[in-house]
């Protein structure tokens, strides 16, 4: 039973997010589609994902392109 039927975001978390958009783009890609240093210079999961956590507006800007890449 999904609680928040209209919600794409529901039950995802950032790191899967993350995941979808590394595997869609590629890091070079998703560095040019949102350049932030920590998809630019030496990129990680795990480096990106702490920056992604303490920067509202970065990961709001994360979650609106994996938003538009599933629709």
């Amino acid at each position: 039973m999904n609680i928040h039927p209209n919600n794409p975001m529901h039950g995802k978390t950032l790191q899967a997010v993350l995941e979808y958009l590394v595997d869609q783009y590629g890091w070079a890609d998703l560095g040019v589609r949102i350049p932030i240093k920590c998809f630019l210079k030496d990129p990680s999961m795990k480096s990106s994902l702490v920056f992604l956590r303490k920067t509202p507006w970065a990961r709001a800007k994360v979650e609106e392109l994996y938003l538009r890449s599933i629709f």
